[in-house]
């Protein structure tokens, strides 16, 4: 899925849902991924232009299985860093 056909079928509800299943169905076949928080990203007029999403996964693969089951783009997945001093 194409990151402008999301954006045109956005609903952070529903895909709230479809990721919660994957998720689920993941962990039911053993394969070590969490839900760690999601932030909705929206233009000035309040409409929906994106979605950040943050997992713990044992690999940047399931990371995009969890995509494909929930039908979500997965455009890109980053590792998170060591926090910086100070914060």
């Amino acid at each position: 899925m194409d990151l402008d056909d999301w954006r045109r079928l956005s609903d952070p509800s529903r895909t709230g849902e479809s990721s919660a299943e994957a998720v689920k169905s993941l962990r039911e076949g053993d394969v070590g991924i969490w839900w760690v928080d999601s932030e909705v990203l929206t233009n000035d007029g309040g409409a929906v232009t994106g979605t950040f999403r943050y997992y713990q996964a044992e690999d940047e693969a399931t990371i995009h299985e969890h995509a494909e089951r929930a039908g979500l783009p997965a455009t890109r997945v980053d590792r998170r860093g060591e926090p910086l001093d100070g914060e």
